[in-house]
């Protein structure tokens, strides 16, 4: 195997549990090319995923600058010997890139390589990405390649487990889809009966404030004031479906601005008082992110909806690594002893699904009358 800076089985394990640790594609693709590098020593790492369109999907870089990276342009396109790898499906161990002749050139601020060692990644017969090393940091034998066969050895020992890895992330991220249409519809229909509801209620007293105008002005008032009523808790309906149903702007804005957008909402939308605190907590793995979000709008569903809060307090902080998430309201509360019924009403089963998904933990304090706190601890990364 090669003797580069973190050469050895535990060098290897270490870059393979990296991989398996992360679930969103982009993380995987950054960890096999940040892993590649290292374990290789080389200067430059790269991965590609191809379209269908003759570029490519994604494009993952390590050993190159943020804005080094922004001044090479655009994404490269499927040519020269990236293509051979991709269409040919295999291995590419070059002395000097520059001197191939498929080599096309590349952009005045793409830095100089030289050496180059690349291999298509493959999920059984199909080339899912193509990883390539430039710029072996050690002696160079006159006119030879820094990397050696066992070089690509080890990388195409990484490039199997990365398919698998890469392939476990597009399945996570699909299943994510499919849960969140599934979330939608389920909005949808209970938005669809609280709102029909309300409506329905507030026809029925119109009509009889109606009825009672002429010969009973009083009662005929009454029964205005409650259509106001109605349509204002109908108004809070709509606006907090509108909430929950808007696309969360995670990658936009983050955790902790999301969460202060949509609490800030919440609490405009709803009667009962609505705050949000957070101290010293960074950027976690998006898989985190997106569980502490979901959890949190859950726990604000239920405070909001069914537990006649008139107080919500939501925070977010720092704890190690990671974070924690609280949720806690003044409300009704319920008894945690009668678990299943509870936990089928408030969604709990699927807020410990999601804390335990990612390596979290759910409690759940609650008594009847005595309120209730939701709170979820993630690891980080």
């Amino acid at each position: 195997m090669s003797h580069g800076p973190r050469s050895g089985l535990a060098a290897v394990s270490s870059a393979l549990l990296a991989m398996s640790r992360h679930l969103e594609v982009r993380d995987v693709l950054k960890t096999i090319v940040a892993s590649a590098r290292e374990l290789l020593g080389a200067q430059y790492a790269a991965l590609g995923v191809p379209d269908d369109h003759g570029g490519f999907a994604q494009f993952v870089v390590d050993g190159v600058s943020d804005e080094q990276w922004r001044a090479i342009g655009p994404l490269p396109r499927q040519h020269g010997i990236l293509a051979s790898m991709l269409h040919e499906a295999r291995a590419e161990r070059l002395a000097d890139v520059r001197e191939d002749p498929r080599f096309e050139g590349w952009p005045s601020a793409h830095p100089e390589m030289s050496d180059f060692l690349g291999l298509p990644i493959r999920d059984g017969d199909e080339v899912i990405g193509a990883l390539f090393l430039a710029n072996k940091d050690c002696p160079k034998p006159d006119g030879g390649c820094g990397f050696t066969e066992d070089d690509e050895e080890l990388l195409s020992i990484l490039a199997q487990h990365a398919a698998i890895a890469l392939t476990n992330a597009r399945l996570y991220e699909r299943s994510r889809e499919l849960t969140i249409a599934e979330e939608r519809s389920r909005l949808a229909h209970e938005l669809h009966d609280a709102v029909s509801q309300k409506l329905f209620s507030l026809r029925l007293t119109a009509q009889a404030a109606a009825a009672l105008v002429d010969r009973d002005p009083s009662r005929a008032k009454g029964e205005l004031q409650q259509v106001a009523a109605l349509a204002a808790e109908a108004a809070d309906e709509l606006r907090a479906a509108v909430v929950e149903l808007r696309p969360a702007a995670l990658d936009e804005d983050g955790l902790v601005a999301t969460l202060r957008t949509q609490v800030h909402v919440l609490d405009r939308a709803h009667t009962a008082h609505v705050t949000f605190r957070s101290h010293g907590v960074r950027a976690l793995p998006a898989a985190q992110e997106e569980a502490l979000l979901r959890v949190a709008q859950e726990a604000l569903h239920n405070a909001l909806r069914h537990a006649d809060a008139t107080r919500v307090d939501v925070t977010l902080d720092k704890h190690g690594q990671g974070a924690v998430l609280r949720v806690s309201d003044d409300g009704c509360g319920f008894d945690t002893r009668v678990v299943r019924r509870a936990g089928r009403h408030l969604g709990l089963v699927s807020m410990r699904d999601r804390a335990s998904g990612v390596g979290g933990a759910l409690t759940v304090e609650s008594a009847p009358g005595k309120g209730t706190v939701i709170e979820m601890e993630v690891p980080g990364g």
